[in-house]
């Protein structure tokens, strides 16, 4: 029983050293690995385009108290961005000169709903998430909000608001998803 245990230990560390080994040298080369549902899982490139609404960006989350419990909780992974937070992909939503909104009922851009954008008080253990505040404000241009339309689920704009373009490090572009749906 030992020695299964123990090979099965070398296993899955073989596995997890590839793995972040593979994660690393993608990254070096300007490509992305999504594991998470906020988007469809696969590869993402980093593409030399302009932030525009509709683009997925990569970023550095700030160094907060509500990243910090998203850290603790799993919603983020660790990683290299400042305060040890793992980098975010997120879909534009809106962007300098959009007048936004978010509040329970959700996230309001130029007037229209966003669908699936309504905040959940509590996450699927029942802890209560953050309830973030916006009322029409008309965004500068270092202001984005970032969202998943993908996943009502997902930790974005919802909870921690908008993310300034000193946070943004990349516009990628899907290069291979798939989905176990």
């Amino acid at each position: 029983m030992r020695k299964t245990l123990k090979i099965l230990a070398i296993v899955v560390l073989t596995i997890s050293a590839s793995v972040f080994a593979l994660s690393i040298g993608f990254r070096v080369s300007g490509i992305y690995i999504n594991t998470t549902p906020s988007f469809p899982l696969g590869f993402y490139r980093v593409v030399d385009e302009p932030i525009t609404k509709g683009v997925y960006v990569s970023f550095c989350p700030p160094q907060n108290q509500v990243f910090d419990m998203a850290v603790s909780r799993n919603y983020i992974n660790q990683g290299d961005c400042p305060g040890g937070y793992g980098m975010l992909l997120k879909r534009v939503f809106a962007l300098a000169g959009d007048t936004v909104s978010v509040s329970g009922a959700g996230i309001s851009v130029n007037g229209e709903w966003l669908p699936q954008s309504d905040q959940l008080t509590a996450d699927a253990h029942g802890q209560k998430l953050p309830q973030y505040r916006l009322n029409k404000k008309v965004l500068d241009d270092s202001e984005y909000l970032l969202i998943s339309d993908l996943n009502p689920y997902s930790f974005d704009a919802r909870y921690f608001g908008v993310i300034t373009r000193a946070q943004i490090q990349h516009v990628v572009r899907p290069l291979f998803t798939w989905s176990f749906n």
